[in-house]
């Protein structure tokens, strides 16, 4: 279009989740409102298969416009993720939408003609239904890797990640990365400034990247049910500036040091110490990302100098060093 605008097209059938789609929506029509009122970037479209759909919550969003025939240039098509509405009804009525959703897409070709695909969460699922996930690096929410890459047996599928690009076909994971995804198209299509300001907005701390996990520290190694090691990493969590020893620790968990160490290797993956490192390096990081010192980040998180979050850093595996290079 000759205004520049571009039409950003939300595929909504029955079972869509809503904050896969809201939380994206909200953050394009607050950057509209950063810029001048003329000259708004996106233009946000509502579709679906049938003219009203039942959310994931039971909510009926009315007015929904068709699946377009055409779509001009420059336009996205942002997918999102679903909960199983029909089958728990028993209906069929989730499967027959899907289908023809499918069928959609599969006319669609992303990349070429300004055209853009855009998946949240299972969203990504659709997409690869359709095909049009064939040798793309694409992601989705953690519980959903195995069923991506078993419809899309030549995509790459990347795990552990926020958001990926591929041409024109970006993938995030589940629910709140929808968001951190919308935010770096913003800036990417606004400007830093127009997202940072979206960002403070929306009351979002930290904006995640392409290259950050999509579980933070504080949920990384919890994919477990030992009760004991569940205590200690609720502690280390609530208190990661205390002195915490591997014997401080056992005595939490009624147990000894040996065999803390080997529960955590079984069920965590990770080492007692390495757990807290992951936890403190987490609020160092937010530190520095707010413009503290390396020392007061340091302090902020648990080490006892700069020198000892240094060496953290590096043991980490991190990239650049505090304060210079850090990855954000």
């Amino acid at each position: 279009m000759s205004s520049g605008v571009i039409d950003v097209f939300f595929v909504l059938p029955r079972g869509s989740l809503i904050l896969d789609w809201a939380g994206p929506a909200e953050a394009l029509r607050f950057a509209n409102t950063e810029l001048p009122a003329e000259a708004p970037a996106f233009r946000l479209h509502f579709v679906a298969p049938r003219p009203q759909s039942e959310s994931s919550v039971g909510a009926l969003i009315a007015g929904l416009a068709p699946l377009p025939e055409r779509i001009d240039a420059p336009a996205w098509v942002l997918l999102v993720g679903r909960t199983s509405v029909g089958q728990r009804r028993g209906d069929g009525e989730s499967d027959r939408e899907d289908r023809l959703v499918i069928d959609w897409l599969r006319r669609l070709r992303p990349g070429e003609r300004g055209l853009r695909l855009v998946t949240v969460c299972s969203g990504a699922l659709l997409a690869a239904s359709a095909g049009l996930l064939a040798k793309r690096r694409a992601t989705t929410h953690h519980g959903d890797l195995d069923e991506l890459a078993r419809r899309a047996p030549e995509a790459i599928v990347v795990p552990d990640r926020v958001f990926v690009q591929d041409g024109e076909v970006w993938s995030s994971a589940g629910v709140t990365a929808g968001i951190d995804l919308a935010l770096h198209l913003v800036a990417e299509q606004c400007g830093p400034v127009v997202a940072a300001r979206v960002a403070q907005r929306m009351a979002v701390a930290l904006r995640r990247g392409p290259d950050d996990p999509q579980l933070s520290p504080f949920l990384a190694h919890r994919q477990h049910f030992n009760a004991r090691l569940h205590r200690v990493q609720d502690a280390l969590s609530r208190t990661p500036r205390e002195g915490w020893s591997v014997t401080r620790m056992a005595a939490l968990a009624h147990t000894t040091p040996r065999t803390l160490t080997r529960l955590f290797g079984e069920h965590a993956g990770i080492t007692p110490l390495a757990y807290l490192r992951g936890i403190r390096l987490a609020l160092a990081r937010s530190a520095l990302d707010a413009g503290s010192t390396v020392t007061a980040a340091a302090e902020a998180a648990g080490f006892h100098s700069d020198l000892q979050l240094r060496r953290a850093w590096r043991a980490a595996g991190l990239a650049g060093s505090p304060g210079r290079g850090a990855p954000r």
